[in-house]
């Protein structure tokens, strides 16, 4: 794999799944609609905490985020079980785009150094970081189709 490659769809990924976020009114991210068990906050948050151990954590790296961060939105969290306030909105965003920069900046020419056996199967850091792109993509679908959701949830309310 080219090294170019896995950090331009990283960053591409991110940069879109950002757009999607944007897309939903603050007003609605922390609602769950019908058929999921998460929010849309959730998700910024899950994307950023699995994102950061996946590329950072894996290649052995400086584990720089908030430990509250995994509390609120690793694997197997849930909003319903949240104890306390999660992260701002607007801290996750800003730590999304300061990771897609760190990742870059300390990474660019170490893609195809060998990592550790991990749950992935990725054998080096470029893997780890295409992975890490689809696992996002994943995400912009499922925020995608909650924003759907949400505004049909809005467009089925009767009005007052």
């Amino acid at each position: 794999m080219r090294e170019e490659f896995a950090l331009r769809q990283l960053n591409k990924h991110i940069k879109k799944f950002i757009r999607v976020l944007n897309q939903c009114p603050p007003e609605k991210r922390v609602l769950i609609p019908e058929g999921f068990i998460n929010n849309i906050h959730w998700h910024l948050g899950h994307v950023l905490v699995v994102t950061h151990y996946d590329v950072l954590v894996l290649s052995e790296q400086q584990d720089n985020l908030p430990g509250r961060y995994q509390e609120f939105f690793a694997y197997g969290t849930k909003p319903a079980d949240w104890q306390g306030e999660p992260p701002e909105w607007d801290e996750l965003v800003t730590k999304l785009k300061e990771l897609n920069k760190h990742i870059r900046e300390t990474l660019k020419d170490r893609l195809n150094e060998p990592i550790r056996e991990n749950v992935l199967h990725a054998e080096n850091i470029g893997e780890l970081i295409y992975l890490t792109a689809l696992h996002m993509h994943y995400h912009q679908g499922v925020v995608y189709g909650m924003l759907q959701s949400l505004q049909a949830a809005s467009t089925a309310a009767p009005q007052e």
